[in-house]
C-alpha cells in the first residue's frame, strides 16, 4: 500500500494518524509538553516558562552536576487519543507586546506538536506571570524584594 493509500484509509477509518490497522501509537503526556516547551522557548520574547516556584525548583536541579534541562516545566498538557490541550506559564522579555507574543507562542506550539505527534492541538492557554527586565537575577523568589 502507498503512502497516499494508508493515508487515505487511516483518514477513512476516523481514527487520525496515529491508529491504523496495524497498530495504535500512544503519546505520553511529557512527550507533548516538551515538544510544547521547546516550541515556546523558541519565540522570541519568552524569558523563561514556570511560575515562581517551578522556576525555583528547576534552577536549583539545573545546578546540580549531570542535571538536564527540564523542557517540560511551566508545560501542562492533556493528552486524548486525537487532541491535546497544552496550559503554559511563561515571563516574558521585557518590551513585547504580551499579546504578540501569546499569538506567536500559539502558533509555535501548535505547529510543532500538531506536526510532530498528529495530535490535534484543541487550545493552548497562556498565563503570563512577570516580565522579565534586562539586569534582573531573577534568582529572587516571588513576592520577596530586597532593600538596599
Amino acid at each position: 500500500m502507498t503512502e497516499k493509500a494508508t493515508a487515505a484509509a487511516t483518514k477513512a477509518s476516523g481514527d487520525g494518524a496515529l491508529a491504523s490497522d496495524q497498530g495504535k501509537t500512544t503519546i505520553a503526556d511529557q512527550v507533548v509538553a516538551k515538544i510544547a516547551g521547546i516550541a515556546t522557548r523558541d519565540v522570541d520574547g519568552v524569558h523563561s516558562l514556570g511560575g515562581g516556584v517551578s522556576r525555583t525548583v528547576g534552577a536549583i536541579k539545573e545546578r546540580i552536576p549531570g542535571s538536564r534541562t527540564n523542557y517540560g516545566q511551566g508545560v501542562s498538557v492533556k493528552v486524548g487519543e486525537r487532541q491535546a490541550a497544552v496550559d503554559l506559564d511563561l515571563i516574558a522579555e521585557y518590551g513585547i507586546a504580551i499579546a504578540d507574543l501569546a499569538a506567536g507562542v500559539r502558533r509555535n506550539v501548535v505547529s510543532a506538536v500538531e506536526r510532530m505527534t498528529g495530535l490535534e492541538v484543541t487550545e493552548v492557554n497562556i498565563v503570563v506571570h512577570d516580565v522579565h527586565l534586562e539586569g534582573e537575577s531573577g534568582d529572587e523568589p516571588e513576592g520577596e524584594s530586597r532593600v538596599e
